[in-house]
């Protein structure tokens, strides 16, 4: 009998998910062990000290949970306006070629690492093995260190300044005066030491021993946030999933701190009231619906972020996914589409791209869907740890009202969106990206490209996607250029992307298909399967 299947973003990161399936871990096990493994593997995307959301679905308890363990805005404790304090902040500027970024730095950019808290409870509730069994893949892999291949190493190049901030960060990613390149050796002195403390005592590990007091002493000292009573009052949140009813399937999203399951829900309810039968994939009809489908959701989110100021959670959920409140965006897509020219289009910020995603399905059934961050790192290792922190706080589009000014201890939102889509109960997709404001895009074309048009798992993923993006409606090579001619004498902005591109997100996905469970890496994002 087939153990399972994992989906992810390195072959490291996949084997150690196939290796606890094959040990009788269950996919709560092989995620969480993948995800430990990712925080080395996949160092270019993601890292320990950052955090995360999971959507789980058990179909023996009939049981959805979406574990929310994203951080929180940091300073419990401190005296005066955050925004105040001297701190360790400092801009860098990131070249990705077609465009530059700033982003923040240093210990004033920490948030609240929550990796290791949520990672640990979502094992103790529903995993089958042991921590000490999860960690060892990533215990091994820290102890001996691995050749970084060509993808890490190039992505680890676009963040040059910031993984060169520090002598600490050189000694790791620039030895000798030269940036780490394809087939050298990843090392990070003390993480193996670090990795065995915790295998032993756990989340405790960070909340109040060693690794706690080495973070916090070095925050104190030179700049930071982070107090104990953050790490003490951290809670993971279980909550129930967004349901949405899509063609006969069940989908089942992240509810806030994830403002993209909530806006991803809104697309699918969107989308679900137009026939995409008439409309052949690719086709210019079914660009232009998906882009105005993209318009509508950017031109409503605004009405989301107000509803989650002034109403609970639960409550801005059910206003923004009502019927009539949807409808009246609808009729605004079917306008545009009829009469064959762009409705209004909105800029939106987006996110932290540095993200990494998997998705485990084993021989029960049981889904795990997982996305982590941490920024793009802050840049610094905590000393004597190989603990490498976020920089959620230097993420200036997570706080359009400014830097350090969110009351302490509030959970900062994220578009990271871990989907499970059941049919009759059962899991028939397992789904989520990195990305940043495309991962929105990306899970909702993986979807209907499995639902609406059938395509095989790999077809899915693997299919041209568009993303609208400042005015302009992103169209990835492969795109039919006759389609992508008629969308612009409609009126579009069109930009024609040579080829592939890990803009478009990174869907490591797990499905059911003709029988028998299948999985399908991205190769946008590195994606690897086993």
């Amino acid at each position: 009998m087939m153990n399972g299947m994992i989906a992810a973003g390195d072959p490291r990161t996949a084997a150690a998910g196939r290796r606890i399936l094959d040990e009788g871990g269950n996919a709560v096990d092989a995620a969480v062990a993948a995800a430990f493994v990712s925080f080395t593997s996949e160092i270019a995307m993601v890292h320990w000290g950052g955090s995360g959301l999971a959507t789980i679905y058990d179909p023996a308890a009939g049981q959805a949970r979406v574990y929310d363990f994203f951080s929180n805005m940091p300073g419990l404790g401190l005296d005066g306006p955050l925004d105040e304090r001297p701190l360790d902040f400092h801009r860098t500027t990131v070249d990705f070629g077609v465009t530059t970024q700033d982003f923040y730095v240093g210990r004033g950019s920490v948030a609240v690492p929550a990796n290791l808290f949520g990672l640990c409870r979502l094992l103790r509730e529903h995993g089958r093995l042991s921590l000490e069994q999860v960690l060892a893949p990533a215990h091994e892999l820290a102890g001996d260190g691995f050749p970084i291949d060509r993808y890490q190493a190039e992505t680890c190049r676009l963040l040059y300044p910031i993984f060169t901030h520090t002598e600490e960060m050189r000694a790791i990613f620039a030895p000798d005066g030269r940036f780490i390149e394809p087939g050298d050796r990843l090392f990070i002195p003390h993480l193996a030491e670090t990795l065995a403390v915790l295998a032993a005592e756990g989340e405790a590990f960070l909340r109040g021993g060693r690794l706690g007091q080495a973070l916090l002493a070095d925050q104190a000292a030179r700049g930071g946030l982070l107090t104990q009573a953050d790490l003490d009052r951290y809670e993971v949140a279980v909550l129930e999933p967004i349901r949405v009813t899509y063609r006969g399937h069940e989908v089942l999203l992240p509810p806030p701190c994830s403002s993209g399951g909530v806006l991803t829900a809104f697309a699918l309810k969107l989308l679900g009231r137009f026939d995409l039968a008439r409309s052949p994939h690719g086709s210019a009809n079914h660009l232009q619906l998906l882009a105005e489908v993209m318009a509508a959701t950017t031109r409503a989110r605004r009405h989301w972020e107000e509803a989650r100021g002034y109403l609970e959670p639960a409550q801005a959920v059910d206003h923004f996914l009502n019927e009539d409140f949807v409808a009246d965006f609808a009729s605004e897509v079917l306008m545009a589409v009829l009469k064959g020219r762009p409705s209004t289009i909105i800029d939106e910020a987006p996110g932290p791209a540095n993200t990494t995603h998997i998705s485990v399905v084993d021989g029960a059934g049981m889904a795990v869907s997982i996305t982590t961050t941490a920024g793009e790192s802050a840049g610094y290792i905590v000393p004597g740890t190989g603990f490498i922190p976020n920089n959620m706080l230097g993420e200036e589009d997570l706080f359009p009202e400014g830097f350090h000014r969110l009351a302490a201890g509030r959970r900062i939102y994220s578009m990271m969106t871990p989907v499970v889509a059941l049919r009759d109960g059962q899991t028939r997709l397992v789904v989520g990206s990195g990305g940043s404001i495309r991962i929105r895009s990306a899970v909702l074309q993986a979807i209907t490209n499995v639902i609406d048009y059938d395509f095989s798992l790999q077809a899915a993923i693997d299919a041209p996607r568009v993303h609208l993006e400042r005015r302009v409606l992103q169209c990835e090579g492969g795109c039919d250029p006759a389609a992508l001619d008629e969308l612009e004498s409609l009126g579009y902005r069109i930009n024609r992307w040579p080829g592939k591109s890990m803009y478009f997100g990174g869907a490591h996905s797990v499905g059911y298909e003709r029988g028998q469970w299948v999985a399908a890496g991205d190769h946008r994002r590195h994606g690897s399967t086993a």
